[in-house]
C-alpha cells in the first residue's frame, strides 16, 4: 500500500511557477514509476509527466514541453513537478500517481495503468 500526498500548489500569474511536490508513505517507493496528471473543470484527466522508478527515464506531454520538469528523491520517497512560464491553460487540480514497476514497458501515459492516487492539488494562474 502506498499514500500519496500532494503539496505545493497556489494561485499564480500567468509567467510565474510552482514546485509541486508528493510525498509517498509506504514501501519500496523505488519501485514505482510515478506520474502526474492533472484535470481542469470540465475536461478529462490529461498526463502530464512522468517518471521511471530510477529517475533514468522521463516523459512529457507535449503542452508542457520545455516548461515543465519532473524530478524525484528516492531517499525521501517525493517526487516534484517543477511548473515554469505558467498560463492560464494549466490551470487544473493537479494529481500524482504511482505505478509499480512489474517490467517491460517504461511508459505510463494512461491513468489506467496507475496503482494509487493522491487526493489532489489545485493549481489556478491568472491572466
Amino acid at each position: 500500500q502506498v499514500q500519496l500526498v500532494e503539496s505545493g500548489g497556489g494561485l499564480v500569474q500567468a509567467g510565474g511557477s510552482l514546485r509541486l511536490s508528493c510525498a509517498a508513505s509506504g514501501r519500496a517507493f523505488s519501485s514505482y514509476a510515478m506520474g502526474w496528471f492533472r484535470q481542469a473543470p470540465g475536461k478529462e484527466q490529461e498526463f502530464v509527466a512522468q517518471i521511471t522508478w530510477s529517475g533514468g527515464s522521463t516523459y512529457y506531454a507535449d503542452s508542457v514541453k520545455g516548461r515543465f520538469t519532473i524530478s524525484r528523491v528516492n531517499a525521501k520517497n517525493t517526487v516534484y513537478l517543477q511548473m515554469n512560464s505558467l498560463k492560464p491553460e494549466d490551470t487544473a487540480v493537479y494529481y500524482c500517481a504511482a505505478k509499480f514497476y512489474t517490467g517491460g514497458v517504461y511508459y505510463y501515459p494512461s491513468p489506467d495503468e496507475y496503482d494509487y492516487w493522491g487526493q489532489g492539488t489545485q493549481v489556478t494562474v491568472s491572466s
